[in-house]
């Protein structure tokens, strides 16, 4: 192993028995308690990666508020019996699946086209799933898989599913993009000389850079739209360490505590899907983007994801990658750094009167 793999592996597992013993300490004390929202008939929902784990149970817990949920996945074997539990248990008939491979731009591309000839307004997009320490390997676009799944998809998906996001957002009614971000982005590194990690290869690097990278494209996605006076949100959601099948690359030893302990150590995933279904349905977030939430509550993430410069190098070279060309939305990112100039909706720090912050973060209200 590599010192700079070395090096990757330390933090990364730092990072997450740090979280652990946060979440032990809590459960001890005080445990984790569900969010209370109201009922959100006629609201509709995608939830990537809404077969298994967390995003299963996000999916589960929208439908079970009245909104009509799409599970997009990969998992087609696994996919009928989703959707049936998930209307069993809820009661609530529409509930749907349709294919997406985020490993593929096409397949994003083939899922776009496919929620469109559905014909209904899309309010809520959470961009849920994910991979977690896989070996050395590539999308069928040629992408680091890390990058390409985690990051690439859902920047991809994102961009192309905004045109009904902003339709579909009102005033007192704001659609809402949730990004599922990770403690370990704590710990990454954005290497602008080899995104895709061909030099040196690490899975813990990897992944901490996608989520990194997550957490940098929510954080800009909400400059943007604040920028058009659109009537969307970008928030983050981190759902804490949670027993999944997410850890099944992890060292060994790891494994093997989740198995025995994870009971008490780590969230289940109805505990871990609170966090994203709080972003996605608060009422007290009507209007509030640009924030990175755990545990229901608001947190500063790494400083370097505020990085203006990083934010958009980073998208300039994901529209380039995805083949999306920067311009085509209309977006002049230049103009944002003159944070004077935005039109008649503005969005202000919820703790002062002075304007948006400088430096790319920062929570959003929307104000007339």
């Amino acid at each position: 192993m590599s010192l700079h793999a070395l090096r990757a592996t330390v933090r990364v597992y730092a990072v997450g028995v740090a979280l652990v013993v946060t979440q032990l300490l809590r459960r001890l004390r005080r445990g984790f308690a569900p969010p209370e929202l109201p009922p959100q008939p006629g609201r509709v929902a995608i939830v990537t990666g809404g077969t298994d784990g967390i995003g299963l149970s996000t999916a589960r817990q929208l439908a079970r508020l009245g909104m009509r949920v799409v599970i997009a996945s990969n998992n087609l074997e696994k996919a009928p019996e989703v959707v049936r539990s998930i209307q069993e248990e809820t009661g609530n008939d529409a509930v749907q699946f349709l294919f997406l491979d985020l490993a593929s731009l096409a397949s994003v591309r083939k899922f776009v086209s496919d929620f469109l000839a559905l014909g209904i307004p899309l309010h809520v997009l959470i961009n849920n799933a994910g991979i977690m320490l896989v070996p050395c390997g590539e999308t069928l676009d040629g992408f680091e898989s890390h990058l390409g799944v985690n990051f690439l998809g859902h920047f991809l998906l994102t961009r192309l599913l905004l045109p009904l996001l902003r339709g579909a957002g009102k005033s007192g009614k704001w659609a809402r993009i949730v990004t599922v971000a990770s403690a370990t982005h704590y710990v990454g590194e954005l290497d602008v000389e080899d995104l895709q990690g061909r030099s040196a290869y690490s899975p813990h690097a990897a992944y901490a850079q996608s989520k990194l990278a997550l957490v940098m494209f929510s954080l800009r996605l909400q400059w943007l739209l604040n920028s058009r006076c659109d009537p969307v949100t970008s928030n983050l959601a981190d759902p804490g360490v949670v027993d999944t099948a997410l850890y099944r690359h992890a060292w060994w030893g790891l494994r093997a505590a989740q198995g025995v302990l994870g009971w008490l150590l780590l969230k289940t995933p109805d505990e871990g899907a609170w966090t994203s279904v709080y972003a996605a349905a608060s009422p007290e977030l009507e209007g509030i983007g640009g924030c990175y939430f755990r545990d229901l509550e608001w947190t500063e993430p790494l400083g370097a994801a505020k990085d203006q410069k990083l934010q958009r190098w980073l998208w300039a070279e994901s529209c380039r990658l995805t083949g999306d060309p920067e311009a085509e939305d209309g977006w002049d990112d230049g103009s944002l750094d003159d944070v004077t100039s935005f039109p008649v909706l503005r969005a202000f720090p919820v703790s002062s009167s002075e304007g948006p912050p400088r430096d790319g973060g920062g929570v959003w209200r929307g104000r007339k």
